[in-house]
């Protein structure tokens, strides 16, 4: 993936939504309704960008929305791509690439997640403080571009402690209990095996899911500041005696999307200002 795509897409963007966005958003699976509460929204299915891929997966949408969101001007991922989708991760993380190529500082990414912290319930929202990427490959493999990023980029803080204090913050406000802790990236697209989140928990994961973890990488890689909500979804397997399904994952979002709603809107505000 060289600059010139990066650009082009940018170009091509930049000439359809006017004001520049100051917050990028990824809304994972069953998430993409906060999209909708965007206003004066321009909405861009992913098929007419340059170089994008096409999102394939139920309760994601596959577009991006721009315009206001609590008077901060954003640029909303209403679905994102996967590695296990087939693509290549420098597809994954491209949009990411093109949010920061537009001017975008701060991100939020959001996620479903299975709950490997027996203390967490499903409908809980996380406050990632770390990753294991446990995806096999790396979105920074290859030839690096100066231009985009450093050759060895530090991950020492890879989720904003500033940002996450903040995050914090603004869950007192609004008394929405979070969790805080560290997401497990799989490559999927298979739910993980019992013996796998008895290591995962051994190692220190407190949820698990199958995305996140290489668009974070991209996006400290770019130098932009990073706060990760995971909504625990369900419990991963082999904490409750019954099988693991993707409409769990939806039914479970769905549940809790007016606290998740008022809880991002707030933080972007915050954020944002």
């Amino acid at each position: 993936m060289d600059y010139k795509q990066i650009e082009q897409a940018a170009a091509f963007l930049e000439n359809k939504i006017g004001e520049k966005p100051e917050v990028g958003l990824i809304l994972g699976s069953g998430l993409g309704i906060l999209a909708e509460e965007v206003e004066n929204a321009i909405k861009i299915p992913y098929s007419d960008i340059p170089g994008f891929p096409v999102s394939t997966v139920e309760g994601h949408a596959g577009q991006f929305v721009f315009g206001d969101l609590e008077g901060i001007r954003v640029a909303v991922m209403q679905g994102r791509f996967h590695f296990y989708e087939g693509y290549e991760m420098k597809k994954v993380t491209f949009p990411v690439r093109v949010m920061k190529e537009l001017g975008i500082e701060k991100l939020i990414v959001t996620n479903a997640a299975g709950g490997i912290n027996e203390s967490y319930s499903p409908g809980d929202l996380m406050l990632i403080s770390d990753h294991i990427n446990n995806m096999g490959t790396n979105p920074l493999l290859g030839p690096n571009d100066k231009k985009l990023g450093a050759r060895f980029p530090d991950m020492s803080e890879s989720y904003s402690k500033k940002l996450r204090e903040e995050a914090k913050e603004v869950a007192a406000q609004l008394e929405i209990k979070v969790q805080e802790g560290v997401y497990v990236g799989n490559p999927g697209p298979v739910y993980e095996t019992p013996a796998e989140i008895k290591m995962f928990r051994i190692l220190g994961g407190d949820a698990v899911g199958m995305s996140t973890v290489p668009e974070v990488i991209v996006a400290r890689h770019a130098g932009m500041e990073v706060l990760g909500i995971s909504c625990i979804s369900n419990m991963a397997a082999g904490i409750l005696d019954q099988p693991l399904s993707h409409d769990e994952v939806i039914e479970t979002t769905e549940r809790v999307k007016a606290t998740f709603l008022r809880y991002v809107k707030e933080l972007v505000k915050a954020i944002g200002l």
